[in-house]
């Protein structure tokens, strides 16, 4: 399991006894999947798939799907910090997508596929560089960390039918090869952070 807790906001100016939420902004790939994983840990209020990164204002499904736009498919999350930190939000992004592979999640290829995150702040930015500095050195992966760390722009929430995606569509073919896969593995790393089941 990859370990970024030496990386330590404390360190970084951020502000303590926060009492508001935050946002966090990542593309792994296909946004369904991405959705399904942060939508189950503890201190997550929200998950909406969306369209970023790109310079085509209000952009469908279908223009992002053919890679003309620059937007990439991501999830903007929002989160309560004393929960769960940004530091563990990258954690688990880092290890449920492969971030060497350039603009490519498995068989989906393209920019709108590419590994990214989005920052909200100085913070965000630094915790982001450190943790890809950090990864790198120690060898978790073979070859280097491509994963792009840009300022947040615009999010373009994507059509209803892709929100709760997973959840609205369990029986689907995507979601029983690809989907449930990625969370079973997801769910035995990280089971301290997943919310209690009701």
């Amino acid at each position: 399991m990859i370990i970024l807790s030496n990386i330590s906001s404390s360190n970084l100016s951020a502000k303590t006894n926060r009492n508001t939420m935050e946002t966090a902004t990542f593309a792994s790939g296909c946004f369904w999947c991405t959705e399904a994983i942060f939508q189950q840990l503890e201190g997550v209020e929200s998950v909406r798939s969306g369209y970023t990164g790109g310079d085509i204002k209000n952009p469908a499904y279908r223009e992002v799907c053919d890679g003309s736009t620059g937007h990439a498919e991501a999830v903007e999350i929002i989160f309560d910090p004393e929960i769960i930190s940004f530091t563990r939000l990258m954690e688990v992004f880092f290890m449920t997508h492969d971030p060497t592979t350039l603009n490519r999640q498995g068989a989906d290829v393209g920019t709108q596929y590419r590994s990214a995150i989005f920052y909200h702040n100085d913070d965000q930015k630094q915790e982001a560089e450190i943790a890809i500095q950090k990864l790198n050195e120690s060898g978790a992966w073979n070859d280097p960390i491509v994963t792009e760390v840009t300022k947040a722009s615009t999010f373009y929430y994507a059509e209803d039918y892709h929100q709760d995606y997973f959840n609205n569509n369990k029986t689907a073919a995507y979601c029983n090869f690809v989907i449930v896969p990625k969370l079973e593995k997801f769910q035995k790393v990280f089971s301290d952070l997943l919310k209690e089941s009701k």
